[in-house]
């Protein structure tokens, strides 16, 4: 992956997660990545905080750049798109990568041309840490070389798993949105254990490191959750009154609820162009 050159046409948060993800594992060089950003502080930070090369124009980026990642709000993609279509006739050929929610690659394939190499991704933030996970599905232009490319490229930041476009919103209702939900369970379980007697400090190590390990045997030992689960659950023991405690509060509907509800908010935000 060396040697290819990557431009992001929005510069901010996911892209510059994505950006500093790819300059800590070495997958590009600094001198090699590229921002655009209408907000002129968005390109500012993302100079700052990756050492990338602000570009003047998107014209410019897309003519630096082998691999373009589009990271704009949906709000704003229709004048990317409409920016994009408008470079058609100059033959640039890049390996289009789209981390907006809710928009389908036709939306995109009507602008930048049907036989564009497209794929549509859904990271999530933990990639800035190298334990992101990123669904992504591509369009028909997109070469089995393309598709080598990006998933390792995504898979230097977590993994990459490809998936049929039509699950792809399901994708940014769980794992894209899903770090936030983990964010709050680490913030409720370090609060229970404020509230019973421990400090602030030892509540939330205590916390994040038994979310980290849970995820981790799920993922080492290959056995479903509610196994692992019963294995904790002794008979009469301090376990088995917490998850009552959880059942009878629905925790685990209220998480399905969450899944649910933003699915559909990533449909109707690809309805929003």
């Amino acid at each position: 992956m060396q040697g290819k050159n990557v431009g992001f046409i929005g510069t901010g948060h996911m892209a510059r997660a994505l950006a500093r993800g790819f300059l800590q594992t070495q997958t590009i060089v600094v001198e090699s990545l590229f921002g655009y950003d209408i907000n002129p502080d968005a390109v500012k930070r993302f100079a700052e905080q990756t050492g990338g090369h602000p570009a003047a124009s998107i014209k410019e980026l897309v003519i630096a750049s082998d691999v373009v990642f589009l990271s704009v709000k949906p709000q704003q993609m229709a004048e990317v798109l409409h920016q994009l279509g408008s470079l058609r006739a100059h033959g640039f050929n890049p390996l289009w990568v789209t981390i907006a929610p809710g928009i389908s690659i036709g939306t995109y394939l009507k602008e930048i041309g049907n036989t564009a190499r497209l794929v549509r991704v859904m990271p999530n933030t933990p990639c800035l840490v190298g334990e992101g996970v990123s669904g992504f599905c591509i369009s028909e232009g997109v070469t089995p070389n393309d598709v080598k490319l990006i998933s390792e490229f995504l898979a230097t930041v977590g993994v990459a798993i490809q998936f049929p476009e039509r699950q792809l919103d399901a994708v940014a209702g769980l794992s894209g949105s899903g770090p936030a939900y983990i964010y709050i369970l680490i913030e409720a379980l370090a609060d229970g254990g404020v509230k019973m007697g421990l400090s602030r400090e030892a509540a939330l190590q205590l916390a994040a490191q038994t979310v980290l390990g849970a995820a981790k045997m799920v993922l080492t030992t290959g056995e479903h959750p509610a196994v692992l689960k019963d294995k904790v659950c002794s008979p009469r023991g301090t376990t088995i009154s917490g998850v009552h405690a959880l059942e009878k509060s629905a925790f685990r509907s209220t998480i399905i609820d969450a899944v649910e509800a933003a699915t559909k908010r990533s449909k109707e935000m690809g309805n929003e162009q």
